[in-house]
């Protein structure tokens, strides 16, 4: 079994505003996010906040983290749940490719162009865990390369939203 695991835990500092919030075409990006991820998962859980379209979960440690806490918060909420493994994606990205599962499985595997969307097995609790309580760097890529993650090329790349201006980008080019 997969769970999904919006991560929408970030400050939102380059869009001004509550990113997970923001429009597109009349729906907002963390129900764009959820409704994604619930397509392939049979249950989906947003982390990092408190209220939203599914069921929220506190990144661990604790906020702030960066992705890596809200993948660490989901990989310890699938342990608890007996999933398997966890489908991830950023709370802005959008026009996810359809055969992304396809693509990323088996686990552990994220797309070489957004890390942050990724495939990852439960087991790989322990190496999250250890990087954020680590001095060391606490990033995606320090995560994917100490579990060994093959990096995947997409035939098409998903919008990351991080301005306003992005937004009115993707919603001009009708990309969604």
């Amino acid at each position: 079994m997969i769970l999904g695991v919006v991560l929408a835990g970030g400050l939102s500092s380059r869009f001004g505003s509550d990113k997970a919030l923001a429009e597109l075409d009349g729906r907002t990006l963390i129900s764009r996010a959820v409704d994604a991820l619930s397509g392939w998962c049979e249950m989906v859980v947003i982390a990092g906040r408190e209220t939203g379209p599914a069921p929220c979960i506190p990144d661990w440690p604790h906020a702030g983290m960066g992705p890596l806490g809200g993948i660490a918060a989901g990989l310890r909420h699938a342990r608890d749940l007996d999933y398997a493994t966890i489908l991830t994606c950023g709370v802005d990205s959008v026009a996810l490719p359809q055969d992304l599962l396809s693509d990323l499985s088996p686990p552990p595997a994220y797309l070489e162009s957004q890390p942050v969307i990724g495939h990852w097995n439960v087991e790989t609790a322990g190496a999250v865990e250890a990087i954020l309580q680590s001095e060391g760097r606490h990033s995606m890529l320090a995560f994917a390369k100490s579990v060994d993650a093959r990096a995947v090329k997409s035939a098409s790349t998903p919008a990351n939203i991080n301005t306003p201006a992005d937004l009115a980008a993707m919603e001009q080019s009708n990309g969604i």
